[in-house]
């Protein structure tokens, strides 16, 4: 008995042991991630303190000596001789900062999730994979190769990466790594063009075809037409009416026949309306300094690590500062001496479903144009972590791959089965070279010129120069269509339903020094309805486009304090006008009729009107269109938007949509849907927040958090951050989205430009650094930090915190 007593306590110890050393599974191994050697203990760092700390490193791959100083973001500014040591010290620095996110932002891309999360992410890998993320990686590789200063770029950013991730040793490795019990692997080239071919899958991969399809089978092109308008009732184009033309146009493809098709539904991305930006320039004839100012705020999905990272690159022929997306060389938007710029998503029509006719069931060839054509085969091979590999076809026609065969079922739902996908993001491209030369450029001519290489995703590039030019361009390549091409799914059988080439990149929408004194682009119509070409029937709702106009247009005396506020706009002017019209149908007293009736139409944090309003909107959408526009799995249907529901209220009270035709032997009137939406929002309220107060408030409701891009890692996250704002708000700040990055700057003749920026993170990926989210407060708040601009190293300010040395190793 002593024995056995002896005996046990070593064998559980034992066993404990082996279960916390090994993975079970897609598990981890808990005891190395929790042992104070190896485990999360040892990613927390020191707080900075007292004077700048000196470090030298030997970097192999260096030709010669970088120099580099952290300010007090911990944002480098980088010093460099040549462009290679200078690329090869972003990459290794970025790494330093950023490595898994970067390294699990590619594996997404490029369909090998499955790798580290086992086979619940096989769907996702097979999905990336059959939309062809990697198909266009290679093609955009390519391209960015023709380029030899972008082959540069590409292959030292790649060699300083490396060389951080063999400096690791396993008690080194981020936080993540341990978490989910993997190792880093190399970088290559080819994944910083993964990266930059994800941000066309975030911008420019949205579909509704299929759904506008289903539509127009079962209701008729008049009514398809009528509800889905191809321009809004309510704009402001991008592009100012009335602008100037300065080209004659090519001609434009005769349309194909109306097809219908078998269709079949499956699942993609649909367009997210809160996934656009901001940016606008002001001349110099509205500002205080008579200088121009540049302002910019992307909105994407809110994360931790957060999306941009802040650099400055100093070399001979470049000193540019801004943001750039960890995993890609250059800045993507910023400003050097002499001008800024920044971006917005267009939203174009660069994406098109083509039904499929087979000749039999081994797919081998297909029908186009009278004659069979042969497929081209493309076998994808999955490795799952703790099964065996699992390996895929993809069929693919001269239109692209068919993303899912008609007998397959989807990851997601809105992608026709059957269906061949042509799309800009398959592309040839060399998006590198545009912002390398962006970063360089001096004058409005060299903008032009850098952009003139640029694919996708489509952006808006609004610019600024210190020789007091505003520009904007509405840039990309855009195919060349008829009109309508593509709203609807096409006949893959039809050589006149193909692309026909391009729109010529001098063509595309654009505008320089526009006598209102300001350009500006909130992802809205890039011109009004004279523009000879087709670029997309659907775009962004009006209101932050108009309201940017409309305040822009007002204001005078500009100063970059005034625009920061004009970033934090919180106005709704949607309420504006649908507010009255929605009281006028609603005959009941409460306190939150009184509420909204008292309501200053600010979607400010605090603002109960504003929960009521957002509420409601939503509600009525729902309760007018779904019981005929539904978007079932089986037959999914895009719903009105919310600019044809406000023109139904204002013209067509009597109009057919108004009744609910699953209500039997009841025919409801405008007013009933109106009051009914309205009772159905305090109902839904007081549900999950209780009686009307301080409970309703709008952030309270909305609930936006920054969270990490680990789904589920809340412990990792910043959640109910108390923030304003909305999707139709200028301060575009949703649940999940919102201003990833406000910067605004006002350039200078001969001196330093002013700058100004935030983010909602922080300059480390590392959850146990005082950098990871230092900077989400203040975002929080509507502020923004001075951005250090430095000409060396060795400028006196007392903004440097640590300084670092680079040497040939």
């Amino acid at each position: 008995m002593n024995l056995v007593k002896k005996v046990f306590p070593l064998l559980i110890t034992l066993c404990v042991t082996y279960v916390l050393s090994n993975s079970w599974g897609t598990i981890p191994p808990f005891g190395k991630f929790l042992s104070p050697f190896h485990g999360f203990w040892v990613n927390a760092e020191a707080p900075e303190a007292g004077e700048p700390t000196e470090e030298n490193l030997q970097i192999p791959g260096l030709q010669k000596t970088v120099k580099v100083v952290y300010d007090e973001m911990g944002i480098p500014h980088i010093f460099a001789e040549n462009d290679h040591d200078l690329f090869l010290a972003q990459g290794y620095l970025t790494a330093k900062d950023r490595l898994w996110q970067m390294e699990f932002q590619t594996h997404f891309a490029g369909g090998r999730i499955s790798e580290i999360v086992g086979e619940k992410g096989l769907a996702s890998d097979q999905f990336q994979r059959r939309m062809g993320s990697v198909y266009g990686a290679e093609q955009s590789f390519e391209g960015m190769k023709a380029d030899p200063l972008s082959k540069v770029a590409l292959e030292a950013y790649s060699d300083g990466i490396n060389a951080y991730i063999s400096s690791l040793s396993e008690r080194d490795l981020p936080l993540e790594y341990k978490l989910l019990n993997y190792q880093p692997e190399p970088w290559t080239p080819i994944k910083s063009a993964l990266f930059l071919k994800n941000m066309s899958f975030v911008l420019a991969s949205g579909t509704d075809d299929l759904k506008m399809t289903n539509i127009l089978r079962q209701y008729g092109r008049e009514v398809a037409e009528d509800l889905f308008p191809n321009y809004p009732f309510e704009e402001s184009p991008i592009i100012p009416t009335g602008s100037p033309v300065d080209f004659k146009p090519v001609p434009i493809p005769a349309a194909p026949k109306d097809f219908i098709g078998l269709g079949s539904a499956m699942t993609t991305p649909e367009k997210d309306p809160n996934i656009g930006s901001n940016n606008w320039a002001v001349s110099g004839n509205k500002t205080v300094s008579g200088m121009p100012i540049l302002a910019n705020d992307p909105h994407l999905t809110l994360s931790l690590p957060s999306i941009w990272y802040q650099v400055q690159l100093v070399a001979p022929g470049v000193n540019v500062y801004g943001s750039t997306m960890p995993g890609t060389p250059n800045v993507i938007t910023g400003f050097n001496k002499d001008i800024a710029w920044g971006v917005t998503n267009v939203g174009s029509d660069v994406l098109d479903w083509y039904q499929v006719k087979f000749k039999d069931a081994s797919k081998l060839e297909y029908w186009h144009g009278g004659q069979w054509k042969k497929t081209k085969l493309r076998i994808e091979t999955f490795k799952i972590k703790g099964k065996k590999d699992f390996v895929d076809t993809v069929f693919f026609t001269h239109h692209g791959p068919v993303v899912y065969l008609s007998h397959e079922k989807a990851f997601k739902s809105n992608i026709p089965v059957g269906h061949a996908l042509r799309w800009i993001a398959h592309e040839k491209s060399q998006e590198l070279t545009t912002f390398y030369q962006l970063n360089r450029a001096k004058n409005y001519t060299d903008y032009t010129k850098a952009l003139s290489y640029y694919s996708a995703p489509a952006q808006n590039f609004v610019f600024a120069s210190n020789e007091g030019d505003i520009a904007l361009w509405v840039n990309g390549k855009f195919p060349l269509k008829s009109k309508l091409h593509g709203k609807y799914l096409m006949d893959g059988t039809d050589p006149a339903a193909d692309w026909q080439g391009f729109i010529p990149q001098a063509h595309n929408p654009h505008v320089k020094n526009p006598a209102r004194g300001f350009v500006s682009s909130a992802n809205q119509f890039s011109t009004d309805a004279s523009y000879p070409y087709y670029m997309g029937w659907q775009y962004a709702p009006s209101e932050r486009g108009r309201r940017i106009n409309e305040r822009l247009t007002a204001m005078s005396k500009i100063t970059i304090d005034s625009l920061r506020g004009l970033q934090n706009d919180n106005f709704n002017i949607r309420a504006r006008k649908l507010l009255p019209l929605l009281l006028a149908q609603v005959s009941s007293n409460s306190k939150a009729i009184d509420e909204l009736k008292q309501w200053n139409l600010q979607n400010s944090s605090e603002s109960i009107g504003a929960t009521i309003f957002e509420t409601w909107v939503l509600t009525l959408q729902t309760f007018l269109w779904d019981d005929e526009f539904a978007s079932d799995e089986k037959v999914p249907m895009n719903r009105p938007a919310m600019d044809r529901t406000i023109h139904l209220i204002e013209h067509g009270a009597q109009a057919r949509w108004w009744d609910n035709v699953k209500t039997k032997n009841k025919k409801e009137s405008m007013r009933d849907i109106i009051s009914g939406s309205f009772q159905a929002t305090l109902d839904s309220l007081t549900k999950h927040h209780g009686p009307m107060g301080n409970e309703w408030a709008w952030n309270k409701h909305k609930e936006t958090g920054v969270r990490h891009l680990i789904p589920g890692m809340d412990a990792l996250s910043r959640l109910h951050i108390p923030v304003g704002g909305g999707g139709t708000i200028v301060n575009a700040t949703t649940t999940k989205t919102g201003p990833s990055w406000r910067f605004i700057v006002e350039l200078s003749k001969k001196g330093t430009p002013k700058a100004f920026g935030i983010y909602p993170g922080g300059q480390s990926g590392n959850p146990g650094s005082a950098h990871y989210d230092d900077l989400i407060d203040t975002w929080a708040k509507g502020e923004l930090k001075p951005l250090l601009y430095l000409d060396k190293p060795t400028e006196p300010t007392n903004r440097i915190r640590k300084k670092l040395t680079l040497s040939v190793q």
